[in-house]
């Protein structure tokens, strides 16, 4: 075979292979993309993640002014005895309430009961021997003189006889109204001075609380103003009551005036001195509220999750939000949300900004009890 023709037969081998090789390239890239295709359609579609929605709504919000303060007894009195001797009974238990002229101590008072009968016998001789002289004085037996000498001596039985009755009254001590009694270190058998304390007697019906508050609340803050207290020993608890005085001066120094609120204890369970928490109720505002667990703290941010298209593939839209005031179970919303958008309660943890969202029911919230809301 001539060399010329030899070499155009293997140029056209290589061309052949060339070919066949190129075509078994496209082939495989036409055949991966196919199946890549397939894959992607077999790729599971996002789901939407399951949320519970609430409506950004207006409502009134107490604004509560903070302060604090210790309780004290709205009447306390020291009981002390009138008069001096040994003590033979101690009606009383510390601790214990005890009733308007309850018994809480008696000294003894086995003179005192020898003068009161002395001083009735004298008594009933000065009656006698006034009846007699003025018999007497109608047939002019006896002077006018004498009768009025008798008048005088029977005021004088009488003053005897109501000085003993109170010396003898006084060897008894009583409790002057109703109330609950503190320690006492006295026993049966003790000798005891007129004057010395017995015990402390505190009316805890209600409570007196007296708290100071910032000058620029002067003015604002009057008597009848609404305080509900709270007690660390008492965390579900809270107790009502009304400010009764406002302070005329501002101190100097604090830049504040004092105020004194009394707070009902029907049940005796505040005691005199213990440490409240307190919040002054001014007049309520209106103002845009969210539930507070739909809040998100981001360091010194705060967002929610609201939902956008609600009717058309809702998706959750990330806002960041200024708070103002809380209150129970909810937070003002000063901006980032307007009235009526569906703010995510419940879920937002599975949630991502632009995530589809399915949504439940709206979550039924309960009713915030009197009182319960907090302002700044």
């Amino acid at each position: 075979m001539p060399p010329a023709m030899k070499s155009l037969k293997q140029i056209g081998v290589l061309v052949v292979i060339g070919a066949v090789a190129l075509g078994g390239y496209y082939g495989w890239q036409a055949y991966g993309n196919a199946a890549e295709g397939t894959d992607s359609d077999k790729k599971p579609k996002a789901r939407a993640v399951a949320v519970e929605t609430e409506p950004a709504t207006y409502r009134e919000l107490d604004i509560l002014i903070e302060a604090v303060g210790s309780t004290r007894a709205v009447r306390s009195v020291e009981i002390t005895p009138l008069a001096s001797g040994r003590i033979v009974e101690i009606g009383f238990s510390a601790g214990k309430p005890v009733e308007s002229g309850q018994m809480l101590l008696r000294l003894d008072d086995d003179i005192q009961r020898a003068d009161v009968a002395e001083a009735e016998a004298r008594l009933r001789d000065a009656e006698n021997n006034l009846k007699r002289s003025e018999t007497l004085k109608k047939s002019n037996a006896v002077s006018a003189a004498t009768v009025e000498s008798l008048t005088a001596q029977l005021a004088i039985a009488k003053a005897d006889r109501d000085r003993a009755r109170r010396r003898l009254k006084d060897r008894v001590v009583t409790a002057p109204f109703d109330g609950v009694v503190g320690f006492t270190n006295l026993e049966v058998g003790a000798r005891i001075k007129e004057g010395d304390v017995v015990t402390v007697l505190d009316d805890l019906s209600t409570v007196e609380v007296e708290f100071s508050l910032p000058e620029m609340l002067f003015g604002k803050v009057d008597a009848g103003k609404r305080v509900v207290a709270d007690a660390a020993p008492f965390p579900n608890r809270t107790f009502e009551g009304n400010i009764v005085q406002i302070d005329s001066r501002i101190d100097p120094v604090s830049r504040a005036f004092k105020a004194r609120a009394e707070v009902n204890n029907t049940d005796k369970a505040l005691p005199s001195g213990m440490f409240v928490h307190l919040s002054v109720v001014l007049n309520a505002e209106r103002a845009l509220v969210v539930p507070e667990e739909a809040l998100i703290v981001d360091g010194t941010r705060a967002y929610l999750f609201a939902v956008n298209s609600p009717e058309d593939k809702p998706r959750a839209e990330r806002r960041y939000v200024s708070i103002g005031r809380r209150a129970y179970g909810v937070v003002e919303i000063l901006d980032g949300v307007s009235d009526g958008e569906l703010v995510i309660v419940r879920g937002h943890q599975r949630v991502r900004d632009g995530s589809l969202v399915k949504m439940g029911e709206e979550k039924k919230k309960a009713k915030p009890p009197k009182g319960g809301e907090a302002g700044s």
